[in-house]
């Protein structure tokens, strides 16, 4: 296992699902997490996950639509608390509703572009200089296979994921000369619950967990870690 005694880790999407999964392991492999979400009560619950094994955690409710713009002051507040960030992961996603090309709703495309392409250009925007000033600056963004398999009805989440996918693969070539490793990663099929909006008929009881993904995503983010610009597949496309 993977030790992060000492680094400090902003986690998005981290009240439920992958990402409240990801930040407990993170801490629990000895990172400083400052978890990022909507809901305060499920910040709340990581946060009890992580105490739970004598770790500590920042708690910061943000709507990354509706606050956009206070995602922008989270590289310059991580630089004067900490000094220097040394993982970032966008875990945050939004489904969107699935529905003809022809039928999305404004609202329910500015949400859906808000956390999955958006969110990553602000993160990416606010995250490289303490990302820079890191030993090791590690960066891993959650992506889907719809990206490569569009289904109908998909429209919206498989083009802002593609979005991502782009921006993400883009900004890892502009930084290659430097410490940072960014890196994208599918989970495949996970009980979570957007996989259960989008599949209400299905039976989660065989699907992989958060927790049984989270380990290879605290991976990506180790020091020695040396991957770049790679989208990481840990399982089929459901």
């Amino acid at each position: 296992m993977t030790s992060l005694t000492g680094q400090v880790a902003l986690v998005t999407g981290a009240s439920r699902g992958i990402g409240a999964a990801v930040a407990v392991e993170l801490a629990r492999r000895g990172a400083r997490c400052v978890l990022v979400a909507r809901t305060q009560g499920g910040l709340e619950e990581t946060d009890d996950a992580i105490r739970a094994f004598g770790a500590e955690a920042t708690l910061l409710p943000l709507d990354l639509v509706k606050q956009a713009d206070k995602i922008d002051v989270l590289g310059p507040s991580i630089m004067e608390r900490f000094g220097r960030l040394d993982i970032l992961v966008h875990a945050a996603g939004a489904l969107g509703a699935l529905t003809p090309v022809s039928h999305i709703m404004p609202r329910e495309w500015t949400e859906t572009v808000g956390v999955n392409l958006t969110a990553t250009w602000r993160l990416i925007r606010t995250c490289e200089p303490p990302l820079r000033a890191a030993p090791a600056g590690r960066a891993v963004f959650l992506t889907t296979g719809r990206v490569a398999a569009p289904k109908a009805y998909w429209g919206a989440y498989g083009a802002t994921k593609a979005g991502m996918e782009h921006l993400v693969l883009t900004w890892a070539q502009e930084v290659a000369s430097t410490a940072i490793r960014a890196n994208l990663l599918d989970p495949g099929v996970v009980a979570t619950r957007m996989r259960a909006i989008a599949m209400p008929g299905e039976d989660p009881s065989g699907l992989q967990k958060p927790a049984d993904v989270a380990p290879a995503i605290a991976d990506l983010c180790g020091p020695e870690e040396r991957r770049h610009g790679t989208i990481v597949r840990l399982g089929a496309l459901g």
